[in-house]
C-alpha cells in the first residue's frame, strides 16, 4: 500500500483565492504523484525535481523547499554537489552557480544554526536561555527557555530553532487562564485547530483563551522567539496532545 504524502501548502496559501489549484497541488501533485513510491523513491523524485527546477533557473523559495526535502530524503552533501555539477553542463553554468548558493545554505545548516543563534540572540533584548529539556518531548526540533518573571504573572521567553514547533496543546482552567504570546524576534506561526496558521513577526500579539487547541513555532527558514505570558486563572493546567502533522 502506498503511503500518501500530506501537504497543505496549497490550501494554506491559495485556499480561498484559487481553491482548485490548491487542491491539485496538495492532493494530486503531493498526494498522488509524489506518493507513488513503487515507481520512484522519494529520494529519486527529489533528485529529478531539483534538476528540473535548476534547469529552468527557478531558484526561489520553492527550490529551497525541494533542496531541504532532498536532504531529508537522503541525498548527501557530496551527492548534491555532484548532481548540480553534472547538471551544469546541460542546464547552464550560471544556473548551477545560483543553485549552489542555495544548496550550500541547506547542507551547511549546522554552521548556519550556530551563526543564526548568535545573530538571533543579538536581535532581541531577552536572553535565549537554556535548552528546553523538560519539555523536549512536546517539541519537534530544538527549543530554548528563559524565565523572565516567576512572580505575579509567569513570563517566559521561548525560542525555537528554524522549523521547530510544539505539539498541539490546550491550556485548561475552570476560570480565566489561557496564554498570551508576544513575538520579540524572528518569524513564526500560530495556529488554532480548524483554522489557518497566522504568521507572527516582532510586535505581533496572540491572545489564547483557555480551552483552545493550538500550536506555535518557527518558520522553516527563521529563528523565532516569543514571550509566553501565563494568564492567571483557577485550576490551570496544560494538556499536551499529538505532534503537528
Amino acid at each position: 500500500m502506498e503511503n500518501k504524502m500530506k501537504q497543505t501548502a496549497g490550501r494554506d496559501a491559495l485556499g480561498e483565492f484559487a481553491p482548485k489549484f490548491a487542491q491539485l497541488n496538495d492532493d494530486i501533485l503531493f498526494g498522488e504523484v509524489w506518493s507513488r513510491e513503487n515507481a520512484l523513491s522519494l529520494r529519486d523524485r527529489s533528485l529529478v525535481t531539483v534538476v528540473a527546477l535548476m534547469s529552468q533557473g527557478l531558484v526561489d523559495s520553492s527550490f529551497q523547499y525541494h533542496l531541504a526535502s532532498a536532504k531529508k530524503n537522503g541525498i548527501t552533501k557530496t551527492e548534491i554537489a555532484e548532481i548540480l555539477t553534472h547538471a551544469a553542463f546541460y542546464a547552464g553554468w550560471p544556473k548551477a552557480w545560483a543553485a549552489f548558493r542555495m544548496a550550500k545554505e541547506v547542507w551547511n545548516e549546522t554552521a548556519l544554526a550556530e551563526n543564526g543563534k548568535e545573530q538571533h540572540e543579538s536581535s532581541m533584548i531577552f536572553p535565549i536561555g537554556q535548552t528546553n529539556d523538560a519539555y523536549a518531548q512536546y517539541f519537534s526540533g530544538q527549543s530554548y527557555l528563559a524565565p523572565i518573571s516567576a512572580q505575579q504573572v509567569g513570563v517566559f521567553n521561548v525560542t525555537f530553532e528554524p522549523g521547530c514547533r510544539n505539539n498541539w496543546h490546550i491550556h485548561h482552567a475552570d476560570k480565566g487562564g489561557g496564554q498570551i504570546l508576544i513575538c520579540v524576534a524572528g518569524r513564526g506561526f500560530y495556529q488554532e485547530w480548524g483554522k489557518n496558521p497566522v504568521e507572527m513577526n516582532p510586535g505581533d500579539c496572540i491572545n489564547i483563551p483557555a480551552g483552545v487547541k493550538h500550536w506555535h513555532g518557527a518558520a522553516p527558514d527563521s529563528w523565532f522567539s516569543h514571550l509566553a505570558v501565563e494568564v492567571p486563572g483557577e485550576n490551570c493546567s496544560n494538556e499536551w496532545l499529538e505532534a503537528v502533522d
